[in-house]
């Protein structure tokens, strides 16, 4: 089968499939076909489709509609879908939830309609899932856009001239595009605090080095989204989110629900209550409003308290190379799943939940909206049941009190050699004793209480320790003629270099697990 890639039109940077795409559908099997210059304004220009690599070739714009499959970003116009041949099966983003009209469209042209924008969220549908893939870029390319509207960097500084406190900033939603925005934020050194009405995303949110807000208002998500709320529910979640915002200099909104109008998560009165200063970047502006009152798309509102307001809409196209390659990546995968013989044919199996989900219509007829789809963010815990109490029983154990009896003798035999040592000693040895039983209890606490993270530091320091003493052991070797003196500077020599090479071995494993791949 033929598959085309028409050119977007106006408006639109990215293009259906980057070239790495489009070679992986070719290694499947298909014949793909790119109008000249699709690929231009994500910087893939008509050779990086037509060599030998990739193996697809340049076209005019009918011979990309007419092709038996055609890809594209979002739902064409009515003049490019009279360009397709019935049959044909188009994949593009439709949003068939807010717009059921396309599947009458697409079924009157006998046009099979697959909806990237409406894969359901299953953990195997993960790789082909566009929306979380655009989201994730969204929320990356917020923070880049609150950053460039603030005026401040947003980790702190300590200078010469003074410090400066980091930036604070909440985001509202912790979704795909939330968890990239915490992320990103984080690793520019603001201190991020984040809310969801999912109890279960606070793990992740604590995961990624910030601080979970909780709100009176808990949801367990049968689908990946979140549900509307009720009027209760809403204020009491407002409020939360008002005095969250007036402590913060950047709030970023991403609530967004399909087929829905995006909730309101900032009022006029929350954003009154910000610092002059303070910026709010609107992930969920659109024509039909978003989750901030003051929000206009495409727009930056400065209000009468010195809020900067941005509602910037198609954040992803703002990156067209990434974008386009990840989009061309999902439909790789989706394929991948719909061409289980590798030989070039489109299989749209009506049983398989993923097919089912996105197909608005197929062979003339609206199959839109697909059987519900019920997907579990996170698993219920199952409660244990209690166990009965039982009586203690002298029986459950016989050796026990064998056990105990033999380690209090070993103790107690420990503590008779120690004592003959510090007896047996030079008075000059007293002081030495004294030391090294204060090194082994402050040793024990200090080492017991460091945090994992410092493991691999504190191993350094052992191991300048333990060259410590193999130079101390090697001198005594050198300089005594005490045999008891020589066994034992030879056994702090081979403890002290085992102790050394295996830190330097457990150290190099460690490291090894940071380094980034060649590929």
């Amino acid at each position: 089968m033929l598959i085309g890639i028409p050119k977007e039109a106006s408006g639109q940077a990215l293009v259906s499939a980057a070239p790495d795409g489009v070679g992986r559908l070719v290694k499947l099997g298909y014949d793909v076909c790119l109008e000249s210059g699709a690929g231009v304004l994500s910087s893939y220009n008509d050779y990086a489709y037509d060599n030998d690599e990739v193996g697809a070739s340049i076209v005019d714009r009918e011979t990309a509609w007419g092709a038996d499959i055609v890809l594209h970003l979002d739902m064409p116009s009515d003049e490019e879908l009279d360009l397709m041949k019935e049959g044909a099966v188009l994949v593009c983003r439709m949003n068939p939830f807010a717009n059921p009209d396309v599947a009458d469209k697409l079924a009157a042209r006998k046009i099979t309609g697959l909806a990237m924008d409406a894969i359901p969220r299953l953990s195997r549908a993960q790789s082909m899932d566009v929306r979380s893939s655009m989201m994730n870029i969204g929320g990356y390319r917020a923070v880049i856009e609150a950053a460039n509207a603030f005026g401040r960097t947003f980790g702190g500084q300590v200078t010469a001239a003074g410090k400066s406190r980091p930036a604070r900033v909440y985001v509202i939603g912790v979704g795909v595009a939330g968890l990239a925005a915490i992320a990103q934020a984080g690793s520019m050194g603001a201190e991020v605090y984040a809310t969801d009405v999912r109890a279960e995303v606070a793990d992740q949110v604590e995961s990624l080095g910030a601080t979970f807000v909780e709100i009176p208002v808990k949801q367990e998500s049968a689908d990946g989204y979140a549900k509307p709320l009720t009027e209760e529910e809403q204020q009491q979640v407002l409020q939360v989110y008002a005095d969250q915002a007036a402590k913060s200099d950047i709030v970023i909104t991403t609530a967004a629900v399909p087929g829905r109008k995006a909730p309101l998560l900032l009022t006029e009165e929350a954003v009154a209550g910000m610092r002059p200063g303070s910026v709010v970047v609107d992930m969920g502006a659109s024509e039909l409003g978003g989750n901030c009152a003051c929000s206009k798309p495409d727009e930056t509102v400065m209000t009468e308290n010195g809020v900067k307001v941005l509602g910037p809409t198609r954040l992803a196209s703002r990156m067209p190379r990434q974008s386009s390659q990840l989009y061309g990546q999902n439909i790789a995968n989706l394929f991948k799943l719909a061409t289980p013989e590798k030989d070039g044919v489109l299989v749209l199996n009506q049983e398989d939940p993923i097919i089912r989900g996105i197909t608005v219509a197929l062979d003339g007829q609206v199959t839109w909206p697909p059987p519900a789809v019920s997907v579990s963010a996170a698993p219920k815990k199952e409660e244990k049941p209690a166990e009965p109490e039982s009586e203690p029983s002298l029986i459950d154990d016989p050796g026990r009190d064998a056990r105990t009896l033999r380690g209090l003798l070993w103790k107690a035999l420990l503590g008779v050699i120690a004592v003959a040592l510090v007896v047996a000693a030079p008075p000059e040895m007293t002081q030495h004793f004294f030391v090294f039983v204060l090194a082994c209890v402050i040793g024990f606490y200090v080492i017991t209480n460091v945090t994992h993270t410092l493991h691999t530091p504190l191993m350094s320091v052992t191991n300048a320790i333990s060259g410590i003493i193999i130079v101390g052991a090697l001198l005594q070797v050198a300089a005594t003629g005490d045999i008891v003196v020589l066994v034992m500077a030879v056994i702090a020599i081979a403890i002290a270099a085992i102790n050394i090479f295996g830190g330097f071995l457990v150290t190099h494993r460690m490291l090894k697990m940071f380094e980034r791949s060649s590929e």
